[in-house]
């Protein structure tokens, strides 16, 4: 970079307010972070895949997705789709990668008010098909829409791609916890969903008729990564966060702690009676909202009990939520007998395979 491009930055960031704080609105842009499945491909079915990228497909499992280590210079990770089949969509179907991006962090942008920012979406893609494709910008209640439209040149290459998009000074954008701005990447969604490129809609589309049909290709690939949205008219270089940071950036929306073996411990507490233990596990990070699921691994003998004089008792039945807040979560956990009350307890994995988690996601 020359020193003529570092200043011009550098002012960019300046002018829109992006000097200190969070640059970039989208969190593991970069696609480092995996904790729902390090690495492992799975079927995209309107879920989270890499953290906070959701995969959305309607019909599901027309397509996987997986963290790679193919990336452009500079990076080393990015998300990767594989198309299942040759797919027509029909109207009303749709397949997209999502990001929402909560509203408390996007105070700044004034969106919905006459003093509505600009904002810039820059980011690498890859793909063995050509073409026009769409990305898009929702609010929370899906009533304004704006979609841009970018080319993909060169088969299997990494391109670099900036669009600007005007502030909306219409329509609700909601500055709180909630679904802020949704963005979306389409790979060939249905006609339901188009409409006219480069203006602000009061609709939920999310791409136009001459986008690329990437779903309609067995085999086809799909890279993305280095995505940054932000203030302002000019992109700025990609907002590198420590490894830390970022994680714990995605922690606020989802947590999972796996095992590391047998004699590490999740989580104390107290045993209610012969057959019932209650622990509490502290979160790394504040979450969104307080999580009202447990997710873990779905086989009881994952898990054990332990308790004074080193005994461990495995679990008779998979570990099951109880209570939780914004900080932590409570665990009951069950056995057949031999369980003394008023012990203190802890939740220990008895393989590589336990795990516990908890989703705050938008």
């Amino acid at each position: 970079m020359t020193r003529a491009r570092e200043l011009a930055e550098l002012a960019a960031s300046y002018d829109s307010g992006n000097l200190f704080g969070m640059k970039n609105r989208i969190i593991n842009g970069a696609m480092v972070i995996d904790q729902r499945n390090a690495g492992a491909s799975v079927n995209a079915a309107d879920a989270f895949t890499l953290d906070r990228w959701l995969a959305g497909s309607n019909p599901s499992a027309k397509y996987t997705v997986q963290r790679s280590s193919t990336a452009p210079s500079g990076f080393i990770n990015s998300l990767f789709c594989t198309s299942s089949s040759a797919y027509s969509a029909g109207s009303a179907d749709y397949f997209f990668l999502r990001q929402i991006i909560e509203g408390l962090n996007i105070t700044d942008l004034a969106w919905g008010t006459a003093s509505a920012s600009a904002i810039t979406l820059s980011f690498w893609v890859r793909s063995s098909i050509t073409g026009t494709y769409a990305m898009s910008l929702q609010n929370s209640a899906q009533d304004r829409s704006y979609v841009s439209t970018y080319t993909i040149n060169s088969a299997n290459t990494w391109e670099q791609k900036t669009i600007t998009i005007p502030g909306d000074t219409s329509g609700t954008w909601l500055t709180t916890n909630g679904t802020g701005i949704r963005l979306h990447f389409d790979l060939g969604s249905g006609s339901n969903w188009n409409t006219t490129a480069n203006a602000w809609q009061a609709t939920a589309a999310f791409r136009t008729s001459g986008s690329a049909n990437w779903i309609g290709t067995n085999g086809a690939t799909f890279y993305i990564t280095g995505v940054q949205l932000e203030k302002g008219s000019t992109a700025t270089s990609f907002d590198y966060r420590p490894y830390g940071t970022e994680l714990m950036l995605c922690q606020r929306y989802y947590y999972k702690v796996n095992s590391e073996g047998a004699g590490s411990d999740y989580a104390v507490g107290w045993v209610n009676s012969t057959t019932l233990a209650r622990v509490t596990l502290f979160f790394p990070a504040s979450m969104r909202i307080a999580p009202t699921a447990l997710e873990q691994s779905g086989t009881a003998g994952d898990y054990s009990v332990r308790t004074s004089g080193n005994t461990n008792t495995t679990c008779s039945a998979v570990p099951v939520f109880w209570a939780s807040s914004k900080n932590s979560a409570t665990t009951d956990l069950t056995v057949t007998s031999g369980l003394t009350a008023g012990q203190g307890a802890n939740l220990r994995p008895v393989n590589t395979s336990a795990y516990l988690a908890w989703s705050a996601e938008l």
